[in-house]
């Protein structure tokens, strides 16, 4: 009996420990290039397929031996795979890209937006793994000393939104932004904005550092603090608010009460999306500065 006990203890031990492990691995970080140039500063989905993912990414480099561009493939347990990708040559290279969307119903378009508030229409091509500038765009009428982390665009009720954000930083509140994009113009008229600011992180806070919008309205954002090139990194996400038509206005109501839906005391996070679907969740993607580049899925399928 003494053995029998001794053995079922130890199934039992194992088990747990099996368990822990499982779950450690379904909270971990997963790396995606060391150094500098290639921190993620902004993040769309390409595809979904039963067992990976892929994605657009843009790094926020100025110099011009540096990447602007790459794609990641998640797949299963795997570490993602990175995929540089050209700059179209006869154009100049875009400085410090921040943010990237997905232009609702227009597959495999985006808009990559810079931290001046210029803006470039892009198509990629997924058999040759290229990427075309369809349009080079600018905001209208920026504020002085205006500094963009985030640009998103939606659908709703068949109109193009658009959400953007200067970013903050400490005292300085964050500023958000909601108008619509006419496509056609390349124009994208300012509705309305708001003083938005976190109570996490706290120090070198940058208030908004990136932000989605779902199909329902909902606007997302992420915030993160930056010490220096070797940290420390704090970041969390918060629903912000939500923007929506109130007949043909458009109306921004944003959270009172804040709740942090995710924090990290070791990562930057500066690249978000959203990911419909059984085995999706919030996927974020960091800059690190001299650590490199990690994503994380918060509430995804492992």
């Amino acid at each position: 009996m003494p053995r029998f006990f001794k053995l079922i203890i130890n199934i039992v031990c194992l088990g747990a420990l099996l368990i822990l492990c499982q779950q450690v691995w379904a909270q971990e970080w997963q790396p995606v290039r060391g150094g500098i140039p290639f921190g993620i500063s902004g993040i769309a989905l390409l595809g979904q397929q039963n067992n990976s993912l892929e994605f657009l990414i843009v790094h926020d480099n100025k110099q011009k031996n540096q990447g602007r561009l790459a794609t990641i493939k998640i797949q299963s347990k795997n570490a993602p795979e990175y995929l540089p990708l050209n700059w179209q040559n006869n154009l100049a290279l875009p400085i410090d890209l921040e943010a990237l969307t997905s232009v609702p119903k227009n597959s495999n378009d985006f808009i990559a937006f810079a931290s001046s508030g210029k803006a470039y229409h892009l198509k990629f091509q997924p058999n040759s793994k290229t990427i075309s500038v369809i349009k080079e765009f600018s905001l209208s009428n920026i504020p002085p000393e205006s500094n963009f982390e985030a640009f998103a665009l939606q659908d709703i009720d068949n109109k193009l939104v658009a959400v953007w954000a200067h970013r903050g930083e400490a005292e300085q509140p964050a500023i958000i932004y909601w108008g619509k994009l006419d496509l056609q113009k390349y124009q994208i008229t300012t509705l309305g904005s708001a003083n938005f600011t976190v109570p996490f992180p706290l120090g070198n806070v940058r208030h908004i550092s990136d932000l989605k919008i779902d199909s329902a309205g909902i606007v997302y954002v992420t915030s993160a603090s930056d010490a220096g090139d070797d940290g420390p990194f704090q970041s969390a996400v918060y629903v912000a608010g939500y923007v929506g038509w109130s007949g043909n206005k458009l109306v921004w109501r944003q959270s009172s009460q804040l709740v942090p839906l995710h924090r990290s005391d070791y990562h930057k996070i500066e690249g978000m999306e959203l990911v419909p679907g059984i085995a999706g969740g919030l996927i974020v993607g960091t800059d690190d500065e001299n650590f490199g580049s990690y994503v994380y899925m918060v509430g995804g399928s492992n």
